[in-house]
């Protein structure tokens, strides 16, 4: 390059960090020591870290970077595609002379080591808060249907220490889809414990809580109507007394052309990717004949799904049952809330294993494996929110690498 183009690249630079710095500062003024309210009000809607505020150092001494520049740029780097630690810091590294135009950085770029340390010192229900109140924030719409479902980060187990792969229960909204929040299960435990907790850091008023099979526990769905919302449960052999009771509803009480009990019922055809499935969705409201009906707070109405799937190799019949505490639905809107629980498969758990790579991440000291899951879903929110391309989160994220413009918008916006 010559003396000529490289002025021109040099000054293009210049006047495109000049042109950053408000949006930057932005970004992380709202943390700041010493920033007052009126200049935090300041920055509404932006300044992310503003939701971090809460959040505490968990160095006692000896602290020679930042706290608020760690975070911003864990941040920043999950962003652009940074799967660990060592991610962090290259991207910090390459990307050194912009952030000194709005992070302090007294000491430079953090090691790994030092990043490793203080993220897995802090404690994941204080970053969990954190990261409840912005989506909070973030959501436009009231949630009316949350699906909660449970993900093992696979590669975090550790076999030297006898540390068990962690488990995370997320909540997931349809209508805004963001996480809403998201909790570790005790080694020693499972989802059923998870789930309760998960719920109590919800608003759950006016709302719809899906779950899968593991969740479909007494205590669970007392809790989700108590606290003023309604529940779908899958039904499988983990409640045995209560599918058998619904099986006999379904099977005595639909015979002679379903005279036996009052129902409605819906059919969907689906064709693609060499099959052809057919859905018959029967539901009821009339469950004098269930003898499980009066253990379960709430119940109203049990549903069968009979699915036929025709593909070349042949053909296969299932039937899979749930429970609700929903009145009045159709059997069109009830296998629409079914099916619509498996977003949570296809647009988070998809999204955080095959566009960021989390079973490959190996993090393992103190809370780092969980407290980098919640960057990685602070990320996919963000992301997801932004329309401005219509491309996946992986190409999302490398358009962050490639423009400062880009990224800033994701982060302010």
């Amino acid at each position: 390059m010559d003396v000529n183009a490289s002025r021109d690249v040099l000054r293009a630079t210049d006047e495109q960090t000049e042109s950053n710095k408000q949006a930057s500062s932005e970004f992380v003024a709202a943390n700041e020591p010493g920033v007052s309210n009126e200049q935090k009000e300041s920055h509404e809607p932006g300044g992310i870290l503003r939701w971090f505020k809460e959040l505490q150092d968990p160095r006692a001494h000896n602290i020679v970077h930042l706290f608020s520049d760690m975070l911003a740029i864990a941040i920043l780097a999950v962003l652009c595609g940074a799967e660990g630690w060592s991610g962090v810091v290259v991207f910090a590294e390459c990307r050194i002379e912009w952030l000194k135009t709005f992070l302090r950085l007294p000491r430079g770029i953090p090691s790994d080591d030092t990043f490793r340390r203080v993220f897995g010192a802090i404690k994941p229900e204080q970053f969990e808060r954190c990261f409840l109140n912005w989506t909070a924030h973030l959501a436009k719409h009231k949630s009316k249907l949350i699906a909660i479902d449970g993900k093992t980060l696979r590669r975090s187990f550790d076999v030297a220490s006898g540390k068990a792969a962690i488990h995370m229960v997320s909540a997931w909204c349809k209508e805004n889809h963001l996480v809403l929040g998201q909790l570790t299960t005790d080694e020693k435990s499972n989802e059923i414990t998870a789930i309760p907790e998960l719920l109590d850091l919800l608003d759950l008023r006016g709302t719809i809580v899906s779950i899968d099979a593991m969740g479909c526990q007494k205590t669970i769905a007392k809790k989700i109507v108590t606290d003023g919302g309604d529940y779908v449960l899958h039904v499988k052999e983990n409640q045995p007394a209560l599918l058998e009771s619904v099986n006999l509803l379904f099977d005595e009480g639909l015979r002679d052309d379903c005279q036996g009990i009052r129902h409605a019922t819906t059919h969907v055809v689906e064709k693609g990717h060499g099959r052809l499935e057919e859905r018959t969705a029967c539901s009821t409201s009339d469950l004098g004949a269930l003898d499980a009906a009066g253990e379960w707070q709430g119940l109203r109405t049990v549903v069968r799904v009979r699915s036929i799937r025709r593909t070349a190799k042949g053909t296969s019949q299932t039937d899979q049952y749930y429970i609700s505490s929903l009145q009045g639905k159709t059997a069109s809107d009830m296998l629409a809330l079914i099916r619509s629980h498996w977003e949570i498969e296809n647009c988070l758990h998809w999204c955080l294993d095959v566009q960021m790579n989390e079973d490959a991440c190996r993090l393992r000291v103190g809370h780092a494996a969980e407290n980098f899951s919640r960057l990685r879903r602070w990320a996919l929110n963000l992301l997801k929110k932004d329309q401005t391309f219509k491309v996946g989160l992986k190409t999302k994220s490398k358009a962050c690498c490639w423009s400062y413009d880009y990224l800033l918008k994701i982060l302010t916006s």
